[in-house]
């Protein structure tokens, strides 16, 4: 440790990629008081008090994962720890989508977002209940169950927090009330002035009468065009109907004609993901513009911590029990496994993520005078299995792990026990 040193950290001989940067290659990352000082291809070690050699492993902006659910205990089971799902697993920003409404803001803003070490944002929910359980209760999402004017106003007043709206285009809703309930997500997006997530896929289970006449195949040729540039069509390689490949398995024609509008796509891997549907989307030029994990307590298991009571513990009923778990990186090499480069993918988690949040001058980049928001990744290369929803395996030649990350400058390692372990194939 140097006595008189310049710097309080140097994280040195990574492999550094930052696409807002234009940076890719070898070299070190200086911070002072939480912030990034300097970035160079070699930098004398005793110019830091604490030296942090990397060397072999990549550097990137601090991760940013855009479909979170980290509303812990108010949306039940479905949301996990938001430091679990961010700096414990390697990523330094999260976007909660739809966890929290105009109702239930205020208590994620104090027990979530200003709890946590993670840096937490929100994409506020079009419904007055939020992100309840409401897979069991459909009828909590009805439009009935949405203030256009309550829901505006409390993004605008919580801008700092909210950046954005989170909506659900699926067939169980459509069957019951139709396209209202997005076009009333459309206007709170427009009145806000902020981009609309949309969910896509089937959620909730279809009402008894069955589809009511709505076509599952016709869901995004109508909700398409009550989008604007920005907004974000989600699950685009659902194993669900209602995703961008039909029944008829090709890619819906208005696919195209929206990212020409400029709307964006969002993995949101999760339970969703289906790697026969994102190979047909792939094949016909769909590359997504962001990569969000989809992790909620439905889909990873979180084992109880060692010397919690009996009684407390609900494995035997957990539906993933003993399945290995899920991280924003897991999801980065399951791109890289259907023929995508790091290239690709690495502005999917960073740049484009920051740009999807309008947050771009202040995170997703490795910039001298930014916080020193960074995650360190290995890089581990040959044949690795993993598995979708559906039970079809892929071979990886690389699987990404995260390391560690710097939140602010301080360094979490990534303990969090639901990352997976890579398996060889």
């Amino acid at each position: 440790m140097a006595q008189d040193a310049r710097y309080d950290t140097l994280v040195k001989g990574g492999r550094v990629i930052c696409p807002a940067s234009g940076l890719d290659g070898v070299m070190d990352v200086a911070i002072s008081d939480g912030r990034i000082a300097a970035i160079q291809r070699s930098i004398i070690p005793t110019s830091a008090r604490d030296v942090i050699n990397v060397a072999g492993r990549l550097v990137l902006p601090g991760l940013i994962d855009t479909h979170a659910h980290c509303y812990k205990y108010v949306t039940g089971r479905f949301g996990l720890d938001a430091d679990l799902v961010g700096i414990q697993s390697g990523v330094t920003t999260i976007i909660d989508q739809g966890g929290p409404s105009c109702i239930t803001l205020p208590g994620f803003r104090h027990f979530v977002a200003e709890a946590a070490e993670t840096n937490v944002y929100a994409f506020l929910s079009t419904y007055l209940v939020g992100g309840l359980e409401g897979h069991y209760y459909p009828s909590l999402y009805s439009p009935d169950c949405v203030n256009i004017d309550a829901t505006v106003k409390s993004a605008r007043a919580n801008r700092d927090l909210v950046r954005g709206i989170k909506a659900h285009a699926e067939i169980g809703g459509f069957a019951r009330w139709g396209i209202r309930v997005m076009e009333m997500a459309a206007e709170i997006g427009r009145e806000a002035d902020l981009p609309v997530y949309v969910h896509f896929g089937q959620l909730w289970n279809l009402p008894d009468n069955g589809a009511n006449g709505q076509d599952v195949d016709t869901i995004l040729d109508r909700v398409v065009p009550i989008l604007r540039a920005g907004d974000v069509l989600a699950h685009p390689f659902t194993r669900h109907p209602g995703g961008f490949v039909n029944t008829d398995g090709k890619v819906h024609a208005v696919i195209r004609s929206a990212l020409e509008r400029g709307l964006k796509v969002d993995v949101g891997h999760g339970s969703h993901f289906s790697y026969n549907i994102a190979r047909k989307a792939i094949a016909a030029g769909i590359v997504p513009t962001t990569l969000g994990a989809d992790i909620h307590g439905y889909n990873t298991h979180v084992p109880a911590p060692a010397g919690t009571p009996s009684e407390h513990v609900d494995d035997e009923n957990h539906p993933f029990a003993g399945q290995v778990g899920f991280s924003l990186v897991q999801a980065m090499s399951s791109m890289m496994a259907l023929g995508l480069t790091l290239e690709d993918v690495v502005p999917m988690v960073t740049s484009r993520a920051a740009e999807m949040v309008g947050l771009s001058h202040e995170i997703g980049a490795l910039k001298p005078g930014r916080v020193a928001d960074i995650t360190v990744i290995d890089d581990h290369r040959g044949r690795f299995t993993l598995q979708d929803n559906e039970g079809t395996k892929v071979v990886a030649e690389r699987m990404l792990q995260p390391g560690f990350c710097l939140r602010a400058g301080r360094r979490h390692d990534a303990m969090a026990p639901i990352l997976p372990r890579a398996v060889a194939a």
